[in-house]
């Protein structure tokens, strides 16, 4: 795991553009893992310029959704399935039906939970998966007490995720409160793991991640067992970090043909 301190937000977004940008260039059908929620926006407003004045394409790319809202249509503007479109899709050459993600409208949850696993390996897995991480140390949508081995499921939302989630909805009531998600298990099957978090708020997660023990009451702590894992931080999100320094030194010192 290589934890990476920036100066500000901005530069965290770059630079995880510029692993998904390798990524994209790189494979003859590069698999993206697609984040939703407000921390990956800067990242995809910034893949989106350089499609724009770079000529970076996606057109060979096809790209998974970590999670979806049960019961919610996916013409709603909450649904990740707009999200993703509104702020990444529709901006770059990316095909539309080589979009993914869980269907939370689905009959038999269930099965479709088993189908969106069995599309993700049909695809060759994940080249890189972009995560961001919620208050409670949640990563996609596997709150505090999932499994470390999880499979994609149905979870049920904590108070504390439906109440950082009210933003998008007219009211917090509004927020459903399951969601089908992938698990840890099968998000720890990406080749390469990105976690993205700016801000105070989310210092403390960050800390239990990186540093804190590799446990089920954090989530996103399943990062420390994988073989390719970046966390990008800017100082307010570093700032409860015991080993910032080192980690300062580790990235100023880093050889110049290493790549994030």
């Amino acid at each position: 795991m290589e934890v990476v301190i920036l100066e500000g937000a901005d530069a965290v977004d770059r630079s995880a553009a510029d692993i998904v940008e390798r990524v994209a260039r790189a494979g003859t059908t590069p698999v993206l893992g697609l984040a939703t929620g407000s921390t990956p926006v800067g990242t995809y407003r910034e893949l989106a310029r350089r499609h724009r004045e770079d000529g970076l394409s996606f057109a060979r790319c096809r790209a998974f959704l970590l999670d979806e809202y049960i019961g919610l249509a996916r013409t709603a503007e909450q649904s990740y399935f707009s999200f993703i479109r509104e702020n990444f899709v529709d901006h770059v050459d990316l095909d539309d039906a080589a979009v993914f993600s869980p269907d939370g409208e689905a009959d038999d949850i269930a099965a479709e939970a088993q189908r969106y696993d069995a599309a993700i390996a049909a695809a060759g897995g994940i080249d890189v998966q972009i995560l961001g991480i919620g208050t409670d140390g949640h990563i996609g949508f596997n709150e505090p007490g999932s499994s470390l081995r999880s499979r994609t499921r149905v979870k049920t939302l904590t108070e504390q995720t439906r109440v950082d989630n009210a933003r998008f909805f007219d009211s917090p009531e509004d927020v459903p409160h399951h969601v089908l998600t992938q698990g840890l298990g099968t998000i720890d099957e990406a080749r390469h793991l990105v976690l993205i978090a700016t801000g105070e708020s989310k210092a403390d997660a960050v800390a239990a991640a990186v540093e804190g023990p590799l446990s089920a009451h954090c989530p996103a702590s399943a990062i420390q067992w994988h073989p390719h894992a970046t966390v990008l931080l800017d100082e307010a999100a570093a700032s409860s970090l015991a080993l910032a320094e080192y980690y300062r030194y580790a990235y100023a010192n880093k050889p110049r043909w290493q790549h994030l």
